[in-house]
């Protein structure tokens, strides 16, 4: 049975008691950001282990959630401190994303994956988004393969729209730069992408 309530109204009912709320709000947002986390570590292993561990933080800081608050930015501020630490815990760069299984060896990908989504794990995007600076991947992974929209993703990463898409304008840019012509509408049907205007310096 699908639940209606928003996330900010589950988040509420949890602090509340109501361990159904946490186990609604693990449906919802985990495999979308268990791919956001997997295009930055390169690791779908490693970005589950991230996942789990923003949702037991969130547990642990449950009460510290304000009535009013936005759950959504919150919880990816969780999950992107705790991808950072991963990196600085590792030293080094994120890895070509490795086939993602599950126990007994089953693929996990998505069985009706979109394009973005079947994207993510084809080597040539692999390595070049290995090649973008972080804030320009970051940005472009939560763009391209979360699906947000630009005001979505400058909520996320707390910055304005407009650096947003400089950030967006540059990574995509480069990634067509670095995957060759048939990628020359790498943006998706979103045209921001391509057509914003840099602010002088």
């Amino acid at each position: 049975m699908t639940d209606d309530r928003s996330d900010e109204a589950l988040m509420t009912a949890y602090v509340g008691g109501d361990a159904r709320a946490l186990r609604e709000l693990f449906r919802r947002h985990a495999p979308r950001l268990i791919r956001v986390m997997a295009g930055h570590l390169g690791s779908t292993a490693d970005a589950q282990d991230v996942v789990q561990a923003a949702f037991l933080n969130l547990h642990r800081a449950r009460r510290d959630f304000r009535a009013g608050s936005r759950l959504q930015p919150w919880l990816y501020t969780i999950a992107y401190n705790l991808m950072r630490d991963h990196h600085r815990y590792r030293g080094r760069r994120p890895e070509l994303l490795t086939e993602p299984t599950g126990p007994g060896g089953h693929d996990t990908r998505p069985s009706q994956a979109p394009g973005p989504d079947a994207d993510l794990y084809a080597a040539p995007i692999r390595r070049a988004l290995a090649q973008l600076p972080e804030a320009q991947r970051e940005v472009i992974v939560l763009h391209w393969f979360a699906g947000f929209s630009f005001a979505e993703v400058a909520d996320l990463v707390g910055a304005r729209r407009t650096a947003v898409k400089v950030r967006a304008h540059r990574g995509y840019k480069r990634l067509r730069e670095l995957l060759g012509p048939e990628y020359l509408e790498l943006g998706g049907a979103d045209s921001e992408a391509v057509t914003v205007q840099e602010p002088k310096a």
